[in-house]
């Protein structure tokens, strides 16, 4: 069983596909002329925390003054919107959406603030050919919330990926010039093997790796000042070593009505101005 591409179909293409994506990548770039950088969170596998560490870092790049954007491209399961205190609905205006405002003025762009509550992403598709339309239409919305989205000037414009480290390839053809990563994992073997696939797949797509970011890296007790263990490994330590970056933080869990800590400035600094990356946590 096989499938043409698109590339095989022969004869008058009536949808004009090739002309629309090219039409929407141009308006990508023009809509993100003035995002200074953008820079994806990816994991390659959920539970490790990674939208929590996207809407800390957010909100600390914004209290630095700095004009700060998240748009959240895990379609099938967003949070980020609702850690960041953003709601919708989104505004339409001027030929373009605007972003929902967050904490400390933090920008948002998520499939949370269009779907009803409660509800789950679903695509219009010939019944039961779902499966065959969904990366499309998965890599289209993507489009769409860069070139469709009056994002403005923005220092920096961080993406909370989805699980599936092959969305990243989607990402860097669209925005590659300005584009980096970070990685998050846990401390767990299981973990580091998954974040690994995720690294190699930023790295074949050619985006610079600015760093690890190894979360719930113990447990932050209630109520006195230690740092108990939580998972048993290294992972974040390996991984910086295996790809040669830093290991830019390790953050504990924290429990509900805690204090959370404060995102240390090798993190921040590795993402509002990459040059400048320490590495004194690699080791």
């Amino acid at each position: 069983m096989s499938h043409r591409s698109y590339f095989d179909v022969t004869g008058a293409d009536r949808s004009a596909l090739g002309e629309q994506v090219g039409r929407q990548r141009a308006r990508v770039i023009e809509r993100l002329r003035e995002v200074k950088r953008v820079v994806a969170v990816v994991s390659g596998k959920g539970g490790v925390g990674k939208s929590y560490v996207t809407a800390a870092l957010a909100r600390a790049i914004a209290r630095r003054e700095a004009s700060t954007g998240v748009l959240d491209a895990d379609l099938q399961s967003p949070t980020v919107a609702r850690l960041l205190g953003a709601s919708g609905p989104l505004r339409v205006a001027d030929d373009a959406v605007h972003p929902a405002l967050g904490a400390d003025g933090v920008r948002v762009v998520s499939t949370d603030l269009l779907l009803d509550d409660g509800r789950p992403l679903a695509w219009r598709s010939t019944a039961g050919e779902a499966h065959v339309w969904r990366g499309a239409a998965e890599a289209g919305v993507l489009r769409e919330f860069l070139a469709d989205v009056a994002w403005g000037a923005l220092d920096v414009l961080l993406v909370d990926m989805p699980p599936d480290a092959g969305r990243l390839a989607d990402l860097a053809t669209l925005v590659r010039d300005k584009l980096s990563a970070i990685a998050v994992t846990i401390p767990s073997d299981e973990s580091a093997r998954s974040v690994q696939r995720a690294l190699a797949a930023a790295r074949d797509a050619g985006v610079t790796i600015l760093g690890v970011v190894e979360n719930m890296s113990g447990y932050a007790c209630k109520g006195c000042d230690t740092i108990g263990p939580l998972f048993s490994g290294n992972a974040g330590a390996r991984l910086a070593a295996a790809f040669d970056v830093p290991l830019l933080a390790r953050l504990p869990f924290v429990p509900a009505g805690a204090i959370a800590p404060t995102l240390p400035d090798s993190l921040i600094d590795a993402v509002h101005a990459p040059r400048s990356t320490p590495d004194a946590l690699r080791e």
